[in-house]
């Protein structure tokens, strides 16, 4: 891959002129960079920069963030999906604080011991907060990878990364590996681009690409089609208070599994048959509440909604009443009821 060893000098010229002014990296503290880049995972940044400031104006230290209660934390996530990132997250923190002295540590190898950062996040940290001359290799930068040297293999199969990521370490600039690492997620993310085509008048490596050079770039990177998701099909009870306080119910997910531990509507596979009456719930009232669909990574949901009014007391044991401010305040209700939300604001 000799043709990457001309990309460093047009690459940080382009990045210097060119990089979004982004909050994390106006202060690119150890712990400004990590928060950062584990909401940037499978997130746009456009997404994430009003989730990042609230953030860090609710738990602006490693320390706070290790004692916060998950509730809270969950509360600050949610939206953001892939909510074992902010559970990591806090076990991370708390591996620091316990285990380094609230300091965090300042080699790749030592990162990558931390709760839910791997071999990209560790790279992120170490080169840009710490500047230790080491790749930080995601989608975006094999995909950049890929295009500039022509290279028709799989993205997706681990020995390609290795031999991408051996090929960067051998190009990144000892005095700027965090501008350069930032400068290739800045490339893949604005210019070379994974859906559409890529702007390639704009891009620092074009008199030297492969894939543009050859008209390769439709074609490049090549990566297996992913397995197809499966399908559930799901009853959602929108349950509330038949008298008083206008409130809706909601019960807390398994511990374990997708969406764990998060508030939700009840809900319930449609093969299943009386959900209500297995719950000991007793309807006053019911209405048919329309339909909703969510896409999990290997799941996806269709959804059919119920409103149902019931007792304030005949609410199953473990299951909560909340009113619409605490809703808003106090529960994480996973975006996977969005299409539901109208309809409980609507009752609250």
């Amino acid at each position: 891959m000799n043709i990457l060893e001309q990309l460093p000098i047009p690459l940080l010229s382009w990045y210097r002129e060119n990089a979004r002014t982004l909050p994390w990296r106006s202060a690119p503290t150890p712990y400004h960079v990590w928060v950062s880049e584990i909401m940037l995972q499978q997130t746009r940044v456009a997404a994430v920069l009003g989730y990042y400031q609230r953030f860090m104006d609710a738990l602006p230290t490693v320390e706070a963030l290790a004692r916060v209660e998950e509730d809270v934390l969950m509360k600050l996530w949610q939206g953001l999906g892939y909510y074992n990132r902010a559970r990591n997250l806090q076990k991370a923190a708390r591996q620091i604080v316990d285990g380094f002295a609230g300091e965090f540590p300042r080699t790749y190898e030592t990162l990558l011991s931390l709760a839910g950062v791997g071999e990209y996040t560790a790279g992120a940290i170490a080169s840009i907060a710490f500047g230790v001359s080491v790749p930080a290799v995601d989608g975006n930068v094999l995909r950049v990878v890929s295009r500039i040297t022509g290279d028709d293999s799989d993205i997706s199969r681990p020995e390609t990364k290795v031999r991408m990521r051996e090929a960067l370490l051998q190009i990144i600039p000892r005095d700027a590996p965090g501008d350069f690492n930032q400068a290739m997620m800045e490339l893949g993310a604005t210019v070379c681009v994974p859906n559409g085509a890529p702007n390639c008048d704009n891009c620092p490596a074009k008199s030297f690409c492969a894939a543009f050079l050859q008209e390769k770039t439709a074609q490049l990177p090549v990566k297996a089609p992913k397995r197809a998701r499966r399908t559930e099909e799901r009853r959602v009870f929108l349950i509330f208070t038949q008298n008083g306080e206008k409130r809706v119910a909601l019960r807390r997910r398994p511990a374990r599994g997708l969406l764990a531990g998060l508030w939700e509507y009840p809900n319930e596979l449609k093969a299943v048959d009386h959900p209500l009456e297995t719950w000991g719930v007793h309807p006053v009232g019911t209405q048919y509440g329309g339909v909703g669909k969510h896409i999990f990574t290997h799941i996806e949901w269709h959804m059919t909604a119920q409103i149902v009014y019931i007792e304030e007391n005949d609410l199953p044991k473990g299951w909560i009443w909340a009113d619409r401010a605490a809703l808003r305040r106090d529960y994480a209700v996973p975006n996977a009821f969005q299409s539901f939300a109208h309809l409980v604001e609507e009752r609250l």
